[in-house]
C-alpha cells in the first residue's frame, strides 16, 4: 500500500512540474517556479491526508507544521523573486527549454523528498497516544520556523539597502551562525523526525522520514560553495568565516 502511495504521489508531483515547466518555457519566465514547488507540496501534503483518513492529532498536526513551512517559504521567495526581477539561480536557463526543464525536474525531486516523512507518518493506521516526544518534536520544528523566518527576513531587508550591494550579511542571526536560516530548516525536519518517531520504527521507515534532513545540508554545502565563489577574495568574508559558527549558532 505504501509503495502505492509513494508511486501516486510522484507521479502527480512530476506531471505537474513539467505542466507548469511546459507554460513557463512557453512564456520564458521564472516567476512562478518557487510558488509552483511550494504549491505541489501544499496540494500533496493535503491530499496525503484525504488519502489515508488518518486525522489523527499527531498526524494532523505535524502535516499543518510542514504546510505552514512550504506557505511561508514559497510565498517568501516568490515575493523576493518579484523584488529582485530575477532569480539569479535560473538566469539564462529559462531560454533553454531543456536546461529550464531540469530546473523543474529537480524541484520535482525535492517536493517528493519533503513530502517523504508525511507520506510514511500518514501510512500509519492505528491511533497512538501522544508521547512527550511528540511536544518536543513540535517545539523543536516552531524553534527552527523562528530562526528561519527571522534569518530571511534580516536578509531581505539587508538586500533591499542599495548601500550593501555587493556586500554579505553579518547583522542579527546571521553574526551567530553563517547559515541560520538552514539551522531552522534543519531544526524544523528534525522536529518531525523526533514527532514521527512515536510511530515509525523500521529502518527503512526512518531512513526515508531523515530524508529532507539530508537534502538541506547538501543545500547547505550548496550555499557554501556559492558564497566561497562569490566573496573568497575578500579578507572580511574570510574572516567573518573564522568568527562565526557554520551552522548551530556559537557551536560549529
Amino acid at each position: 500500500m505504501m509503495g502505492n502511495t509513494f508511486a501516486k504521489a510522484a507521479a502527480i508531483d512530476f506531471v505537474i512540474q513539467w505542466i507548469l515547466w511546459a507554460i513557463a518555457s512557453y512564456f520564458k519566465t521564472e516567476k512562478f517556479h518557487d510558488l509552483a514547488g511550494s504549491g505541489t507540496f501544499l496540494f500533496l501534503a493535503y491530499q496525503r491526508l484525504q488519502w489515508g483518513q488518518t486525522y489523527f492529532t499527531r498526524q494532523k498536526a505535524t502535516t499543518g507544521l510542514a504546510m505552514t513551512w512550504a506557505a511561508r517559504i514559497g510565498l517568501f521567495r516568490f515575493v523576493q523573486g518579484l523584488k529582485d526581477g530575477e532569480d539569479s539561480r535560473l538566469k539564462g536557463v529559462k531560454d533553454k527549454p531543456m536546461r529550464f526543464w531540469f530546473s523543474w525536474t529537480m524541484q520535482g525531486i525535492w517536493v517528493f523528498v519533503t513530502l517523504l516523512p508525511l507520506l510514511v507518518l500518514n501510512n500509519r493506521e492505528e491511533d497512538c497516544p501522544l508521547t512527550t516526544w511528540d511536544y518536543v518534536g513540535w517545539g523543536l520544528w516552531g524553534l527552527g520556523f523562528v530562526f528561519e523566518t527571522v534569518a530571511d527576513y534580516q536578509k531581505s531587508v539587508f538586500k533591499s539597502n542599495p548601500d550593501n550591494a555587493g556586500k554579505f550579511i553579518t547583522s542579527g542571526l546571521w553574526s551567530i551562525s553563517r547559515s541560520p536560516a538552514y539551522f531552522g530548516e534543519l531544526c524544523m525536519w528534525l522536529g518531525i523526525l523526533i514527532t514521527s518517531s512515536s510511530v515509525v520504527t523500521s529502518f527503512k521507515e526512518n531512513v526515508l522520514v531523515i530524508s529532507p534532513l539530508f537534502l538541506s545540508f547538501l543545500l547547505l554545502l550548496a550555499q557554501e560553495k556559492q558564497q566561497g565563489t562569490q566573496y573568497g577574495t575578500d579578507p572580511k568574508f574570510a574572516n567573518y568565516v573564522k568568527q562565526t559558527a557554520r551552522l548551530l549558532p556559537y557551536v560549529w
